[in-house]
């Protein structure tokens, strides 16, 4: 009951307005945290250390940007909304809250700036898209430090997510010089055929809280490589790194108008959203984020008929056979499982292993998860698991009818999978239809949920029919390959799937045979921008990385010179 009540009165108060927020936004916010902290301090044993000493966000004043920026210029906005340390609760920082009217500006210097930026030679694009490269790798601690403190990722994740932001940029600065076009064959003498690729124009890039850097240069790199100005609307949770790759930006020499960032909070999101999927000169929106968001979005552009890029939610089979070595299998279910403590799109949600090796799996993985993982601050160099992004995420689903209506009706573009039940109402879902607790289970103080592994798991329970985001791993026995792969199917979306065998004709039969975008064989970790990045059914629209990745931001014309004399 108390849970309860907590619950609602954080729907109230986030629902508050920007009244509450002018008295004192930031302030309330850190009161109502330090509050919630004292609750679960009562209510939850097993307070993590993380929540019992202080850390503090240590970076160049340069990159601890609070403002928004439009037009080359940082701004401020009528009020302001906190950031909070996952772990901790504790305010960072207070961040300019933009509204309709930033966004609008964002918009307006974009386009103002396409007209000139599509006329930069590509190797021009390129030649600063490798400034702005160079620019992330020399001051990855620090913008490693601010993922850390506002996404709760243990900083050993947060530098191989500055490595992999850069590589996006460095990967799209050499492709903005191969952008080709095509002369084909005429049927006719006095013809020729020309198809020219030529950037869309506008982007609106709306981005989540799970990789606050990288989501961001996998689509702005793109845009900006092949012509295009973008307006970055980043999660309320995680602003900071969207704002410090601005000021690289800037610092690059990328002109004015080219890059521009909207930070809101929850409360103005959806007026925010509703500008950068509605306005004219918006010609691209691209989304990361839940499908339920993803389909609001959609409709919400299609009055304009833009052009869509989304990646949405997974649900991704995770499928071990008998031949497989168990070793390295238990090696890639750790992987793919608790990176970032299970919040990714392509995190394993649904472990299927196969009789004759079903146990020994089951052992070996339990000893691992004992041996490896290790909760706290993510600035604690022994971490490798820190919070959830938030209280919400690790609360039991409460309310949670109400709050995917006001999803639905506010365009919560920028929580990723908020609608998802959460991983405490997993685990007593699966629990109370036959399922065993083999590890952890537990949900502890604030935003920390204990690792959780499953046993006896049957298709019947939610943490098989919808997507978990968090650190919960529940196995599911199978006895055939047919069986395995209804299982791995049965599903609306098909981000990413996994499989582990060495017999190579089953590898040929599964991979194929899997609805997914993408498909690890033998392997946890897949994403790398060389590749694409994609989902099938309703996990998307798109790709992103790779030499597609590019196509997005590009619209083919076809000129057709004629006359001519043979």
């Amino acid at each position: 009951r108390k849970l309860q009540q907590l619950c609602f009165v954080s729907v109230c108060v986030r629902r508050s307005g920007t009244s509450a927020a002018r008295l004192s936004v930031a302030g309330m916010s850190s009161l109502c945290a330090l509050k919630t902290r004292c609750f679960f301090r009562q209510l939850l044993p097993g307070l993590p250390a993380a929540m019992q000493r202080r850390y503090s966000l240590d970076v160049a004043a340069s990159l601890l940007r609070t403002q928004g920026f439009v037009d080359g210029r940082w701004i401020s906005a009528a009020s302001v909304f906190p950031v909070l340390d996952p772990a901790t609760g504790e305010e960072i920082a207070r961040v300019s809250d933009c509204g309709p009217t930033e966004a609008k500006r964002a918009v307006d210097a974009a386009y103002k700036a396409f007209h000139s930026w599509k006329q930069h030679t590509a190797k021009e694009r390129s030649i600063l898209l490798r400034k702005w490269f160079d620019l992330l790798m020399l001051h990855k601690e620090d913008l490693a430090k601010l993922i850390t403190f506002e996404s709760g990722k243990p900083m050993k994740e947060s530098l191989a997510e500055i490595a992999y932001s850069a590589s996006f940029v460095e990967w799209f600065s050499e492709e903005a010089r191969r952008v080709y076009g095509d002369i084909v064959p005429s049927p006719a003498k006095d013809r020729k055929i020309l198809l020219l690729k030529q950037p869309v124009g506008v982007a609106s890039i709306i981005t989540p809280w799970n990789f606050p850097s990288a989501m961001i240069t996998r689509k702005v790199g793109a845009a900006l490589a092949a012509g295009c100005t973008v307006v970055i609307k980043p999660a309320e949770d995680t602003p900071l790194s969207a704002l410090a790759l601005a000021e690289l930006a800037q610092q690059a020499g990328i002109p004015a108008g080219v890059f521009n960032v909207v930070p809101s909070s929850r409360e103005k999101t959806p007026l925010v959203g509703e500008v950068l999927c509605t306005d004219p000169l918006v010609a691209k929106i691209s989304f990361t984020g839940s499908t339920a968001t993803g389909k609001v979005l959609l409709k919400m552009a299609a009055d304009t008929v833009k052009k869509a890029s989304m990646e949405l939610g997974g649900h991704a089979p995770f499928i071990v056979f008998d031949s497989a070595d168990v070793d390295k299998a238990v090696e890639g279910a750790m992987a793919s499982k608790f990176r970032n403590s299970g919040q990714t799109c392509v995190c394993s949600n649904r472990f299927l292993v196969q009789s004759g090796i079903h146990d020994r799996f089951i052992e070996k993985l339990g000893r691992a998860m004992d041996t490896e993982l290790r909760l706290g601050h993510g600035s604690d160099p022994s971490t490798t698991q820190g919070p959830l992004i938030n209280t919400r995420a690790a609360e039991k689903r409460v309310f949670i009818y109400m709050i995917f209506v006001f999803l639905l009706l506010s365009v919560r573009s920028s929580s990723v999978h908020l609608c998802v039940p959460q991983v405490a109402h997993q685990v007593s879902d699966a629990v109370s239809r036959g399922a065993k607790v083999l590890k952890g289970g537990k949900r502890l103080d604030g935003s920390f949920m204990e690792p959780t592994l499953l046993a006896d798991v049957t298709t019947d329970m939610l943490c098989t029919q919808e997507e978990t985001f968090g650190p919960l791993l529940p196995v599911i026995r199978f006895n055939t390959e047919e069986e395995a792969l209804a299982i791995a199917n049965a599903s609306h979306v098909g981000l990413a799937g996994y499989c582990y065998t060495q017999d190579v004709s089953q590898i040929w039969r599964v991979m194929e045979a899997l609805e997914t975008g993408i498909v690890g064989v033998n392997e946890g970790l897949l994403s790398t921008p060389e590749a694409t990045f994609g989902g099938v059914k309703q996990s998307g629209l798109g790709r992103e990385g790779s030499k597609y990745g590019i196509e997005e931001y590009l619209e083919v014309k076809y000129v057709c010179f004629g006359s001519l004399k043979p």
